[in-house]
């Protein structure tokens, strides 16, 4: 069935990929990398003298941080975003079979190799609003087999 308007309106409506999924489609294992800087957590918790090593057990450190950046609210969500990125980063770099996956939209998860998705972002975001999920539990959660 041929209706006109519904044309007109799909291709106002038509979604690209996002420049990450793009990225991602073209270069995994750059994007991956990209993904990994934080910059901004990593500058935050060196400060507090927390070393990030990509390890369970520095997620366990920044867990036991005081929430100081709960001060800024300009600076909250972006560290939350980086938390997220990070635990992802430390999912992906020691649970065999673990590997970063961005949807269309941009936003990236962590894909087990059961096939659960982890948001990592939406934690990170959660754990730096509330503290809760603890960023070292949800690791243990994707480290189960």
């Amino acid at each position: 069935m041929n209706i006109p308007f519904l044309d007109h309106w799909r291709r106002r409506h038509r979604t690209e990929p996002s420049p990450l999924a793009a990225a991602y489609d073209r270069d995994p294992e750059g994007a991956a990398e990209l993904l990994a800087e934080c910059e901004l957590l990593r500058a935050r918790v060196e400060a507090a003298g927390v070393e990030l090593d990509d390890t369970p057990r520095s997620l366990e450190a920044l867990d036991q941080l005081p929430p100081r950046w709960r001060d800024d609210p300009e600076e909250l969500p972006w560290f939350g975003n980086d938390a997220g990125l990070y635990l992802g980063t430390v999912i992906v770099r020691t649970v065999p079979g673990a590997r970063w996956q961005v949807w269309p939209n941009g936003g990236p998860v962590v894909v087990l190799e059961s096939g659960r998705e982890i948001p990592v972002v939406a934690y990170g975001l959660e754990w730096a609003l509330t503290g809760a999920p603890e960023l070292s539990r949800v690791y243990a959660e994707a480290a189960e087999r």
